[in-house]
């Protein structure tokens, strides 16, 4: 299939998760991502592991993260390499770079000097907390931002510590907000010809997260309050016990709410002035949970999802993740893709065009697998650029 992206090239200067997962999400749409690693060791996700790949040595992580792109070594300390670096950028659209804060201006190639020099590229920086406030050169992980953008504290039940997300929400959202940046500021190029800086960081996607409840404390002054699996405005909206397995339960407005109702055997629920509307139901959550509750734990998972499927009511078991990886759905879906070459299945790009999804036409390339390759052709485009004039 034709990919969206095809034409545009990507110079990746990351490592870890933010600034890869972008690379990752355009090289899936089409872009060519060169991905710059360092002589030593390259892209320290190289040995997240395990599990590792088919070459017992690189991680599954990286696998994950970095297939469809090209590897090329250079030694950012060194100045023959930051030339080759430049010459790089002048046939390319987007730089995108997630390195310790400083390191960039401290190596010659941070956004003013780039852009001075290259007119065209879209600069994109992911910072830990952002280009502005005390903090901006403090670095930063994913479990950091959670605990510092308030997520810990909006996670799990009031009377447990905080909780931390399983999942790297921050970096993943992170590389998303940047990919959608970049695709903006091409748009933007398209209409003014130049490039621009793009800025994003694990902070911003922290607080996005919780602006829902930033927005409340800001309008009311009141620090939410935990509510474990459940919702702070809808009830019920959360997962219960029942004989055998969790299940998780969301009847998400008062129509749905009468027919829960109905089908746990208690249509005088939904009439109930204490629980009818949804409003009511919030104010006498403690006394409408234990209810469910009890009912819930008198028969298995299995019976509950088809009385309550059969119901028309919004109801899911709680896979592990296992449990998930072994769905219909998921097969059918095709998102979990093999690698070529014979490398491993990982879960590809969650976007299809024309119900088509893209397929990684390379696996995740070995450390400098095409340094040659990659600065043998810019030499090349940057003879013919200047022989244009361009």
């Amino acid at each position: 299939m034709t990919l969206p992206l095809e034409g545009i090239r990507v110079i990746e200067v990351g490592q870890a998760l933010a600034g890869p997962l972008a690379g990752v999400l355009l090289a899936d749409m089409g872009a060519d991502v060169i991905k710059i690693e360092k002589p030593d060791g390259g892209d320290d996700a190289r040995i997240w592991g395990p599990p590792f790949g088919p070459d017992g040595v690189t991680s599954l992580y990286f696998y994950s993260q970095n297939r469809n792109k090209r590897s090329v070594v250079l030694d950012l300390k060194s100045a023959d390499d930051i030339a080759k670096l430049h010459r790089l950028a002048e046939t390319s659209d987007i730089l995108i770079q997630n390195l310790r804060p400083g390191v960039v201006e401290e190596i010659g190639i941070g956004p003013e000097a780039m852009l001075a020099r290259h007119p065209r590229l879209i600069y994109c920086s992911i910072w830990a907390f952002g280009y502005a406030g005390p903090l901006k050169m403090k670095p930063g992980f994913d479990p950091l931002l959670q605990a510092y953008g308030g997520m810990m504290m909006c996670t799990g039940r009031a009377e447990d510590p905080p909780t931390f997300c399983g999942a790297s929400i921050n970096d993943k959202a992170t590389g998303m907000f940047c990919t959608i940046g970049a695709l903006a500021a091409l748009r933007l190029r398209d209409k003014t010809g130049k490039g621009c800086l793009v800025d994003t960081s694990l902070f911003d996607s922290a607080v996005h997260w919780v602006e829902g409840q930033v927005n409340n404390y800001i309008a009311s002054g009141e620090v939410p309050k935990r509510h474990g699996t459940g919702g702070a405005v809808i009830v019920p909206y959360q997962t219960f016990d029942t004989a055998d397995r969790p299940l998780c339960l969301a009847p998400g407005n008062d129509r749905l709410w009468a027919r829960c109702a109905q089908a746990l055997g208690h249509p005088e629920w939904a009439t109930d002035p204490r629980y009818a509307r949804s409003a009511a139901r919030v104010k006498h959550k403690a006394e409408l949970l234990p209810l469910i509750a009890a009912v819930m734990r008198t028969r298995t998972r299995a019976d509950w999802l088809a009385a309550l499927e059969a119901a028309g009511v919004p109801c899911s078991p709680v896979n592990d993740v296992g449990e998930l990886a072994e769905t219909e759905q998921l097969a059918a879906s095709g998102l979990v893709q093999e690698l070529p070459v014979g490398g491993p299945k990982v879960v590809g790009l969650p976007i299809a065009f024309d119900r088509v999804r893209p397929k990684s036409a390379r696996p995740a390339p070995r450390l400098g697998e095409h340094t040659d390759e990659v600065l043998r052709a810019a030499a090349t485009e940057d003879d013919d650029l200047s022989r244009t004039g361009r």
